[in-house]
């Protein structure tokens, strides 16, 4: 039997392409997501607790299909509203963790935000050890714009390398490179800034976004990333903005 809210079972998942513009029909934690609440992991324990409904009935299922423009979402008895959209750079300083709340008390760029910030998220990520340039939305369509490598989207780095590279480490992390776990990278683009003989400065761009890509790549090559800071996304460059600062952008700023 197939439940009130529930697409059949028998249709594949990959024919719902869940939350483009064109698609109204989404799962209800990417429904919760969409409207600001949350992320899509905090939306399913909301929904896993009994605090969503759907048209007034209780929905324990965080995979049930709903279509927000018809269907009346609530969560704790006030229905979704669509929030603003909101896009923000910050330069996340080395230290912190790209997540929200951490099981070991370690610091997160929430606490740069404050506690009163509306919901937003990362697009895409940088580790602990890495500073830079972080784009955050309560926006996931265009979220999903700017994490597609199909669009070419580019992410640039300038990273300090110990002991220096070679010519012919550059022409590797040009045309690709294996980084392990049966991954290889896309070509990089690769400027030479500076050198001494102890370390290098390069700046490296990309348009991918594999788990810790910059640092594999440079430890593929038996090298050692002393350093890595995001300076670009797109056309956005994290210019003058300090530390734990934040600023709002638009869209055009980026892509």
């Amino acid at each position: 039997m197939i439940r009130k809210h529930q697409r059949p079972a028998s249709k594949p998942p990959v024919a719902h392409k869940a939350a483009r513009a064109d698609k109204p029909e989404m799962t209800l934690d990417r429904a919760l997501s969409r409207a600001g609440v949350a992320s899509r992991t905090v939306a399913a324990d909301l929904i896993a607790a009994g605090r969503v409904t759907i048209d007034g009935r209780t929905c324990r299922d965080p995979q049930t299909w709903v279509t927000p423009a018809r269907q009346q979402v609530a969560l704790d008895g006030q229905a979704l509203q669509r929030p603003q959209p909101l896009y923000l750079a910050l330069h996340k300083p080395v230290g912190y963790i790209t997540s929200h709340g951490d099981p070991e008390g370690r610091k997160t760029i929430y606490d740069l935000l404050g506690e009163q910030a509306p919901w937003v998220f990362p697009v895409g990520r940088l580790d602990r050890d890495t500073s830079g340039l972080l784009l955050l939305t309560n926006d996931s369509i265009f979220a999903e714009r700017i994490a597609n490598p199909a669009l070419h989207v580019g992410k640039v780095y300038r990273v300090k390398v110990q002991p220096p590279l070679r010519e012919s480490h550059l022409d590797c992390l040009r045309q690709g490179i294996e980084i392990g776990r049966d991954e290889r990278t896309a070509a990089a683009t690769v400027t030479w800034l500076r050198a001494n003989a102890r370390y290098c400065w390069i700046e490296l761009e990309i348009h991918e976004g594999k788990n810790r890509q910059i640092r594999r790549m440079i430890a593929a090559l038996g090298h050692e990333v002393m350093q890595l800071v995001r300076v670009r996304i797109g056309k956005l460059e994290l210019g003058s903005l300090r530390p734990g600062a934040v600023r709002t952008v638009r869209p055009a700023e980026v892509v």
